[in-house]
């Protein structure tokens, strides 16, 4: 498509380019991610829901789509901005354009902006709200983004998590995974991406995901062998829910003979910092890309890590119980924690990649390991 379409942020600063995907209408949070590739991986993000996204790499769409890159069962973001968009992609596995992607999922995208410019502007002035138009004047599009909600006041996890337990088994969702033999592992799906699930899976274990607002006591009822909490959109502030079920677990692990082995994934790891007393902020542009240092104090380690949030953890108010694992080179914000007594770790980074390096898989094998000496 040829037709002018505008971004437009919510001081007012205006973007125009070309409309393609959905002829759409859509607002949200405007973020951009430095991954040179893995464009599908990060449109079926959950952690991106309520949000427009932008990329900073020039050229998206070259590689087409597939049926094998999704990390969720739909397109998460409300709206996709480009520098420039390949019509013509070219790779073996690729079932169509980008363009047609988003248009069969009435997804609105700009092509033909000035992506370094918008980039800017967030760095400087952080991340807002922003619209994508091409049907009303630029005082109406403004007018009307002003008057929606803001992303901070808005609970995307509900959105995003299922609405019912279920299993993975042959690398797809099954309505309930056989667990004879296997580590039982429990998700609590705050907007899982399907790698995490993959990942389990090709280690050996049996996987269920539940429903983010699931209890302490219905996710303990499933008998699992280890609780990972996943990664997911929005302020963790909104989620005294997830949090409380955080702390339920935790409860639970400190009052049995056997404790119960915990992995926090990005909202994950902020949902256990808030049940273990800290505070969480928000950061000024966030962190997202596949391209982010990340330094393990024990070991002196750095790992390149993918990374998708806008909050970050505290640790001021973390309790004596646990201490911070792992900081971000680049700010030096909190990006990992254990618990000192209970076999409980977290990360900030994505372990799953999808897109981004694989440097930090390795998470998985230490809380497998946890769950393998409770076990024992």
């Amino acid at each position: 498509m040829t037709d002018k379409a505008y971004l437009i942020l919510s001081d007012g600063t205006v973007f125009e380019g070309r409309s393609f995907g959905a002829p759409a209408r859509a607002s949200g949070e405007v973020v951009f991610n430095t991954s040179m590739t893995g464009y599908q991986e990060v449109l079926t993000d959950p952690s991106y829901a309520g949000q427009i996204v932008t990329m900073t790499y020039p050229i998206i769409g070259n590689y087409g789509v597939n049926a094998n890159d999704f990390e969720s069962r739909g397109v998460q973001v409300r709206g996709f901005v480009v520098r420039e968009l390949c019509d013509l992609p070219s790779h073996w596995q690729s079932t169509g354009t980008l363009a047609d992607f988003l248009a069969e999922r009435n997804i609105p995208g700009v092509q033909g902006i000035d992506t370094r410019a918008l980039t800017r502007r967030l760095r400087s002035e952080g991340v807002m709200m922003g619209t994508i138009t091409s049907d009303e004047s630029l005082g109406e599009a403004l007018e009307r983004l002003r008057s929606q909600a803001a992303y901070n006041d808005t609970d995307f996890v509900q959105a995003v998590s299922t609405t019912a337990p279920y299993g993975w088994e042959g690398g797809r969702p099954v309505m309930r995974a056989r667990t004879e033999g296997k580590k039982h592992i429990v998700v609590l799906d705050c907007g899982l991406k399907y790698n995490i699930l993959r990942i389990l899976a090709q280690k050996g274990c049996a996987v269920t995901a539940v429903p983010a607002t699931a209890t302490a006591e219905q996710v303990l009822s499933l008998r699992p062998d280890g609780v990972l909490l996943s990664p997911g959109p929005g302020d963790p502030a909104l989620l005294g829910y997830a949090v409380n079920t955080v702390r339920g677990l935790l409860a639970a692990s400190t009052q049995a003979g056997k404790p119960m082995p915990v992995l926090g994934i990005c909202l994950g790891h902020q949902l256990l910092a808030r049940a273990l007393g800290a505070d969480t902020f928000k950061l000024k542009f966030g962190h997202r890309g596949a391209n982010h240092p990340v330094k393990e104090l024990a070991t002196g380690e750095v790992h390149i890590t993918s990374q998708n949030h806008g909050y970050a953890v505290d640790g001021a108010r973390l309790s004596a119980d646990a201490e911070v694992t792992h900081i971000n080179l680049n700010d030096g914000t909190v990006e990992g924690l254990r618990h000192k007594r209970l076999p409980v770790l977290s990360i900030q980074y994505h372990s799953e990649a999808s897109p981004g390096p694989r440097d930090s898989v390795y998470i998985f094998d230490r809380f497998l390991e946890l769950v393998r000496k409770v076990g024992v």
